[in-house]
């Protein structure tokens, strides 16, 4: 591992940890074992620091989405595909979901430019067409953002829903979540 890649797998891990505001440059440096300024030598800044950190955690994460994106199948298949994919990545990697979460929760507005136009752009233009085709007279945008809250909902509720009445082994399980809400999206956009 090189010393950028050892600083930005502290940087992932501190950064969902204590926040982009809660972590210092020096935290940082005192846990890889460094000096601030060997860390301003990789980055400019601790936005870059962020962003890299950030894209870091999301680049492995790609290769499961191109798959979706790159499969010669029906557009619903590729719905159903899309969210097992969304499950799989949500749920394997708690680290980079509470990274996202406490962006959201801060919700500074310079950050979430960065979290949409540095990291997910190109994922969520791939939805929006996906959307676009699934729904030709409704909202890519709305549609695409239901998907992602509704599997979101799902993954991060899972510890909770199985200690409800009625809950059963399967619905723990990315294949019954995944045609679960495609059912609940193609009922719902199809009736208008």
């Amino acid at each position: 591992m090189t010393s950028k890649e050892k600083i930005l797998s502290a940087a992932i891990m501190l950064f969902a940890e204590k926040g982009y505001s809660g972590l210092s440059m020096r935290q940082l440096a005192a846990s890889v074992d460094m000096s601030v300024a060997a860390i301003y030598h990789h980055f400019p800044d601790k936005n870059a620091l962020y962003l890299a950190a950030t894209r870091y955690a999301f680049s492995g994460k790609e290769a499961v989405f191109a798959q979706v994106w790159e499969a010669e199948c029906p557009t619903v298949e590729k719905l159903k595909k899309f969210i097992r994919a969304l499950i799989t990545v949500m749920s394997q990697d708690n680290t980079f979901c509470r990274l996202v979460q406490r962006e959201i929760m801060e919700a500074d507005p310079e950050r979430m430019q960065l979290l949409a136009q540095g990291v997910f752009k190109n994922q969520f233009d791939l939805l929006l067409q996906l959307a676009a085709e699934l729904a030709p007279e409704r909202d890519p945008y709305l549609v695409a953002t239901s998907i992602i809250g509704l599997v979101k909902i799902y993954v991060d509720h899972q510890p909770l829903n199985k200690h409800f009445p009625g809950w059963r082994p399967e619905y723990a399980e990315p294949e019954a979540i995944a045609n679960h809400v495609a059912d609940l999206l193609l009922n719902g956009l199809i009736t208008k």
